[in-house]
């Protein structure tokens, strides 16, 4: 019995199909989310050209290819390396493909969707190497999966209307979907990554990655490369299935139900698996017995290793031109004109697909983002570390200064070097930020949620870890050095910090999201922190840095607003005794106070040209320049495909 007809037969008096699996019940319940919308996946014509990498100049990698899948049935494209499958795949669910130019149509209900957007809004594509979160475990990674993909309701019912999931439906899909896949043993281990205990293994992550696609419900699931376990899933829910695969068992092959082959962007056959055999027989080419029909098919259309390659080549286009002029290619031309002929539109796919709220999206992003944060040590355990070790060596380098004037400049010099190393070291972001961004790009690219839920979720969980490692950090420093020893003077300072350490963060999501390398974004991120520390007012005072750097970067310097108000904050308010010698006393800043042997603080403070009773005014700055981080960086989010 094929996938679609063993779908559509259920027991009346159970309402349930005879034998069902878990996953078969996990999908009954879930039964306002099968595919009733898409009844078929067509092609023709598409041919991509691309940029050769060694000549530079335009190949053509997917040349005037064409197909037909309709619901509930699986096609498996095969093919050598380099034959164009990846490339196909990618145009076929409307994502980037770095080509030159494309040309040929993708119809869905026989119509060409009104955008790229419609098409990704009903596709879903599980990559060859999936980004998976690795701190979460993998019921967690299902589950926040189904949550990005539809809205959840209270009640146990499904009658909330479509993209609506009850929490008993979710779970029975999850649960349905572990079994489905072989994960049931491996519900609750972490994925894995750096700074985390051994998580499950490649192949246990590429079903996960294509378990997490299948429970968002698409209406077309695309797959390069897939593992074993989509069979009995995707038949139950009449899904349009297409998957590159490379060198299927017998077994694996008699899964799918249709077959393209190519070879060097050109079709080589397109039909049922079946009919294979009998049209290599039909050009002369028997298929031997108890030989894997994949692995002989491969061979037909592999020139890569022939002695003889320029008869190889040729034999090989002999083979592609008697396809176009065979029965089956037009068969195939006539199902895709029919099927165009009688397209009944797709205008109401997106109405169909109720995504959830963008508010609902940001909560389950933070809560996914919090797990990680405590299970994850990359994310802000190091950073912790570190902070805490910098906060002990300034407390115990610059210890216990006195308010003396030689205590002075080592004051200035904590001050600075204590803001800015904080913030050169929120480089140690990056990493994690990688992964976020990874992960966002292909949710984005399925259509689960855009850059908006992204980098509110993203500054949002941020702000009480800053916060902490601001307090831990001052906590530490501020007392060991003696700065000015008052209650609203150190929460000042730790206001300052915490603020400093927002907008550092702010820079690296937006480095990070241009050039989403680490090694890049590390280099990008050290040098905008020598380039603000280098013009924020302490190496050079505003008074005399040159004009090119004081009007193009002085004043929207982050690091300028910290060091200014931790400047102000400490000598504002406070004295500091003069030297004593033998004349008398010797003050290195004249102030009013040099008749008592003091120095006012507000004198070290006019070298810079820096005054008291602008705090209001440089915390709006500060919120405007990290307001401009987050901005920048979501027009760059925006813009990635």
């Amino acid at each position: 019995m094929s996938a679609a007809s063993s779908a559509s037969y259920t027991d009346p008096a159970t309402k349930e199909a005879p034998n069902m699996t878990d996953v078969e019940r996990g999908s009954a319940a879930n039964s306002h989310l099968l595919n009733t919308t898409v009844h078929s996946l067509a092609w023709k014509g598409i041919t991509v050209t691309v940029k050769d990498r060694e000549t530079k100049l335009p190949k053509t990698i997917v040349d005037n290819v064409q197909g037909i899948v309709e619901a509930g049935e699986i096609l498996a494209l095969i093919g050598p390396s380099g034959s164009g499958k990846t490339t196909l795949l990618h145009h076929l669910a409307s994502r980037p493909t770095n080509a030159l130019s494309t040309s040929g149509t993708v119809l869905l209900n026989g119509v060409t969707p009104p955008s790229p957007r419609t098409l990704r809004s009903v596709t879903r594509f599980v990559e060859q190497e999936d980004t998976l979160t690795g701190a979460l475990t993998v019921r967690e990674t299902l589950y926040f999966a189904s949550r990005l993909s539809s809205s959840s309701s209270s009640s146990s019912s499904s009658d909330d209307g479509a993209g609506t999931t009850s929490w008993q439906e979710r779970v029975a899909r999850i649960e349905g979907l572990l079994d489905a896949f072989g994960l049931r043993d491996q519900a609750d281990a972490v994925v894995g990554g750096p700074g985390l205990r051994k998580g499950i293994s490649g192949g246990q992550k590429r079903r996960l990655g294509a378990a997490s696609q299948l429970i968002t419900a698409p209406k077309v699931l695309v797959l390069d490369e897939p593992t074993s376990g989509l069979d009995s899933v995707a038949g139950w829910e009449v899904l349009i299935v297409v998957a590159s695969i490379h060198q299927p068992s017998t077994s694996t092959l008699n899964l799918f139900d249709k077959l393209l082959l190519m070879s060097h962007g050109k079709t080589h056959y397109f039909g049922p698996v079946t009919g294979v055999a009998a049209h290599y027989e039909s050009l002369g080419c028997r298929m031997p017995v108890h030989v894997n029909p994949a692995e002989f098919m491969l061979e037909m259309v592999n020139t890569d290793f022939a002695q003889d390659r320029e008869s190889a080549v040729q034999r090989l286009a002999e083979m592609q031109h008697a396809w176009t002029r065979s029965r089956g290619a037009q068969e195939l031309a006539a199902a895709v004109a029919v099927v165009e002929e009688k397209g009944s539109g797709v205008g109401h796919l997106e109405v169909v697909e109720q995504k959830p709220s963008l508010p609902r999206v940001v909560l389950t992003l933070l809560h996914r983002s919090f797990i990680k944060s405590y299970r994850d040590v990359v994310v802000y355990g190091i950073r912790l570390a570190m902070y805490t070790g910098l906060a002990i060596m300034i407390g115990t380098v610059w210890l216990r200064l006195d308010a003396a004037q030689e205590s002075i400049i080592p004051f200035i010099n904590a001050i600075f070097y204590g803001s800015a190393f904080m913030s050169f070291m929120a480089c140690a972001y990056a990493p994690a930020y990688i992964e976020d961004y990874m992960q966002f790009i292909k949710e984005k690219r399925n259509g689960l949620y855009g850059a908006t839920a992204m980098l509110v979720s993203n500054f949002l969980i941020g702000i009480p870890y800053l916060f902490i490692f601001s307090l831990v950090f001052s906590a530490i420093s501020y007392w060991l050095s003696n700065l000015q020893p008052t209650t609203q003077a150190f929460f000042t300072w730790v206001f300052w910090v915490f603020l400093d350490l927002l907008a550092a963060e702010s820079m690296v999501v937006l480095l990070t999201s241009i050039f989403p390398s680490f090694v890049i974004s590390l280099a990008l991120i050290a040098f905008a922190n020598g380039l603000w520390m280098s013009v924020n007012g302490f190496m050079v005072p505003p008074s005399v840095l040159n004009v090119f750097y004081k009007y193009v970067f002085h004043f929207w310097d982050y690091q300028k607003y910290v060091f200014e108000n931790m400047m102000v904050n400490e000598f504002s308010e406070r004295v500091y005794s003069c030297a004593q010698v033998e004349s008398g006393c010797q003050c290195m800043w004249q102030t009013d106070l040099a008749d008592q042997c003091l120095i006012r603080g507000q004198g070290v403070l006019d070298q810079y040209g820096y005054k008291p009773g602008h705090m209001g005014r440089d915390v709006g700055i500060m919120m405007a320049i990290i307001v401009g981080y987050r901005l920048a960086a979501w027009i760059v989010l925006k813009l990635k495909r």
